[in-house]
């Protein structure tokens, strides 16, 4: 497994680099083999990297296209990842890795969240469009990869754990009373709300966007699978 999260700032303010290597330090121990940040301005993004196919520092992440335009923070493995890369290459990709996550950076740069469907495989990943403005977050269709994230008016922040939330200084640590009797009731919490008042998990088979060079404030979530039952 690896680690990733993230913080967009609504606001404009400049993200802390201090702030987002103590996000990214506290889930070290999802990824042993490398770390990686990037800021731009209001927007951050961090990873802990754990190598399983491309042991190089060519899989490095946060990773960025060859263009510059698209930053990719990514978690899991996908299987068809080679098929989706020959696809890629006769479009006219580059690929400078062996990686699945150059797969999933071009993916999303080609086809956006269509990519989604494509992916055969498990996924959390955090993706940012520099022209565009535009932030995608998503989660793999059962949700093998956890994702949560906490929004407010002033900020977006998500992590692969919780704790990563609770490195924000903005963060007020409340327990969530609702989503505790929904645990107390039935031993386990069936919605989006977690003991953390205002953390939320992104329910699997969904993405969230904002299209903030537009000027929204909200993230927007959608359900990309569903389940079908056939006799």
């Amino acid at each position: 497994m690896c680690g990733i999260v993230g913080q967009l700032d609504l606001d404009n303010s400049p993200v802390s680099p201090v702030v987002l290597q103590k996000m990214t330090d506290i889930i070290s121990h999802r990824g042993p083999d490398g770390e990686g940040h990037w800021i731009e301005g209001n927007i951050g993004f961090g990873h802990r990297r754990l190598s399983i196919i491309d042991l190089s520092p060519a899989g490095h992440q946060p990773m960025i296209s060859a263009d510059h335009r698209y930053v990719l923070t990514y978690n899991g493995e996908i299987y068809n990842f080679r098929e989706l890369r020959t696809e890629l290459e006769a479009k006219g990709y580059w690929f400078r890795s062996k990686t699945d996550s150059e797969a999933v950076l071009y993916s999303l740069a080609e086809w956006g969240t269509d990519a989604l469907l494509k992916f055969n495989g498990m996924f959390a990943l955090g993706f940012w469009d520099r022209k565009e403005k535009r932030l995608l977050l998503a989660r793999d269709r059962y949700g093998i990869k956890p994702l949560y994230y906490f929004q407010n008016d002033k900020k977006i922040v998500f992590g692969s754990e919780q704790k990563a939330i609770l490195e924000q200084p903005a963060f007020d640590r409340k327990i969530n009373k609702k989503a505790l009797l929904e645990y107390f009731t039935f031993q386990n919490i069936f919605t989006d709300q977690t003991l953390l008042e205002g953390v939320k998990l992104l329910p699997a088979g969904h993405f969230a966007t904002l299209e903030f060079g537009n000027g929204q404030k909200e993230l927007k979530q959608t359900r990309f699978w569903d389940y079908h039952f056939r006799e």
